[in-house]
């Protein structure tokens, strides 16, 4: 994958990003490190490695549940800048062509 060029283009639109011509080269030229460098951990031999998500043991720390009571509707309501029905807080659209309900 090292010989594969990425498209900066692609990525920069995925990434919501406006690269001027200077960035796109700086950030291919960082990309292409990035993708040879895991092509080189590829090579290793990782045989009897067990797999593991943290440099250190984790540990959960739990804690007993404890019924309190709740802040009302309308203080939680109090800041929202839109509602609906008075009971949902109204959000700016995200995805393109999706219409309100």
């Amino acid at each position: 994958m090292a010989d594969s060029k990425i498209d900066i283009a692609y990525v920069a639109q995925l990434a919501r990003l406006e690269l001027d011509p200077a960035q796109a080269e700086k950030l291919q030229g960082e990309l292409g490190n990035i993708v040879r460098y895991i092509d080189k951990l590829a090579e290793l031999d990782v045989t009897g490695v067990e797999p593991t998500a943290h440099a250190i043991s984790r540990r959960n720390v739990w804690r007993e549940d404890e019924v309190r009571d709740s802040f009302p509707r309308e203080t939680m309501l109090a800041n929202a800048p839109d509602l609906v029905d008075e009971t949902l807080i109204k959000v700016p659209q995200v995805l393109p062509g999706e219409g309100s309900n």
